[in-house]
C-alpha cells in the first residue's frame, strides 16, 4: 500500500512518525508543505532530519511563497495523490489540506493530531458543522464543509483518527497515540528540581490579552517559584522579552514539546495554561515522576474579540485534562 502523509507543523510531523511506528510503516511519503513562521519552519527541518533518519521519504514544499507556488504545489500533490492508495493528513482545518482532500479521491484517510484542536474536530464530525478553526467560529468555507463529508467514514471509505486526546466518534475510528516512538527512542530524559511553565501562543490569536497575560506569568512564577518559560513556537519576541524582563528564563526549544521534554532536562513541576499539551505531556512523561498542572485563565483575560465558543473550547480543554489524568489546577490570578 502506498501511503502520503501532509503537514504544515512540526507536532504534526511528530505525529506522523508516532502513527507509522504505532503502524509498523517505514516507508511513509511526507509532504511538508511548509508555513511562513520561521520558528515553525525551524522545528520542521529538524523533525524532518529525524523522519529522514528513521526511513522516511520528505518532500518539502513552499505552497505560501506566492500564488505561483500554491498552485505548483497542489498540481504536483493532485499527480502524487493519483497513485496513492492511503492519505494521512495533520490538519484537517488547514484549508490548503482541505483543498488537496477535496481534489482527491482516496478512500483510506488518516488524521493525525494536531493539538487540542482534535477535540473540535470530533465535535465537528458529530454536530455536522464545517471544519473551520475553534478561534474563527462562524466564517463557514464551502471546501470546510466539502472537508467534513469526505472526512467522515461511510460504505467504501475508512477514515481514522490517530490521537492522544481523549475522544470517541461514531463518525470515524479512534486510535490511541501512547507515543510510544518518543517513548522508546528516547526513554531516559534528565530531571531538574526546578518548576517550568509552558507558553502558549493565546495572545498571538487574539483570544487573550497581553497585559493580563503577562501578570498571570508573574504571579504564578512568584507563587511556584517557576524558573524556565518555555515559549511555544509562534510566540512573539517582543512578549518573550517582557516576559524574560520578569526573571524568567526563556527556553525556546527546537523541536514540539512532546519530542523535546524526552531528549532535554525538564522540571519535576510543568504548568501549562490551557493548550495540548495539557493531555500530551501526561502521556508522554508517565511514570518518570513529572507532575503537571492546568493554570486557569479568569473570564477577564478574554479580549474583547474572543468569542465565548473560544471561552468554552479552552474551559474544555482543561476539565477533559482534569478528568483524564487528575491534574491539579493552579491559579493564575
Amino acid at each position: 500500500m502506498t501511503t502520503t502523509a501532509l503537514v504544515e507543523s512540526p507536532a504534526q510531523l511528530l505525529n506522523v512518525l508516532e502513527w507509522a511506528h504505532a503502524q509498523g510503516t517505514d516507508d511513509l511519503c511526507i509532504t511538508v508543505l511548509a508555513p511562513r513562521q520561521e520558528q515553525s519552519r525551524q522545528q520542521l527541518h529538524r523533525m524532518s532530519e529525524l523522519a529522514g533518519a528513521v526511513g522516511h521519504r520528505l518532500d518539502w514544499q513552499e505552497p505560501r511563497a506566492s500564488r505561483s507556488a500554491g498552485l505548483a504545489s497542489v498540481r504536483a500533490l493532485s499527480g502524487q495523490l493519483r497513485a496513492t492508495d492511503q492519505l494521512v493528513l495533520g490538519d484537517p482545518f488547514s484549508g490548503l489540506m482541505q483543498l488537496v482532500l477535496g481534489l482527491s479521491r482516496i478512500q483510506q484517510l488518516v488524521v493525525v493530531d494536531d493539538g487540542s484542536a482534535t477535540l473540535e474536530f470530533v465535535e465537528r464530525l458529530e454536530s455536522g458543522g464545517d471544519l473551520v478553526r475553534w478561534h474563527r467560529a462562524g466564517r463557514s468555507r464551502p471546501l470546510a464543509a466539502l472537508a467534513r463529508r469526505r472526512l467522515t467514514a461511510r460504505p467504501g471509505r475508512s477514515v481514522q483518527l490517530f490521537t492522544a486526546m481523549p475522544v470517541e466518534s461514531s463518525a470515524v475510528t479512534v486510535v490511541r497515540n501512547s507515543f510510544g516512538w518518543s517513548r522508546r527512542r528516547y526513554p531516559a530524559p534528565v530531571l531538574l528540581e526546578t518548576t517550568d511553565l509552558v507558553g502558549t501562543s493565546l495572545v498571538e490569536t487574539g483570544v487573550v490579552e497581553l497585559d493580563r497575560y503577562l501578570r498571570g506569568v508573574e504571579l504564578l512564577a512568584g507563587r511556584h517559584g517557576v524558573s524556565r518559560y518555555l515559549a511555544h513556537r509562534r510566540e512573539s519576541a517582543a512578549k518573550l522579552s517582557r516576559i524574560e524582563a520578569l526573571g524568567l528564563d526563556i527556553v525556546r526549544p527546537d523541536l514540539p514539546l512532546e519530542l523535546w521534554v524526552r531528549r532535554s532536562p525538564i522540571g519535576r513541576t510543568v504548568l501549562s495554561f490551557p493548550s495540548t499539551v495539557v493531555h500530551t505531556l501526561p502521556v508522554v512523561l508517565r511514570g518518570l515522576g513529572v507532575s503537571v498542572s492546568c493554570c486557569d485563565i479568569d473570564n477577564d483575560w478574554f479580549t474583547h474579540q474572543a468569542s465565548p465558543h473560544s471561552q468554552r473550547f479552552l474551559t474544555t480543554v482543561t476539565r477533559t485534562a482534569r478528568l483524564t489524568y487528575g491534574l491539579s489546577s493552579v491559579a493564575a490570578a
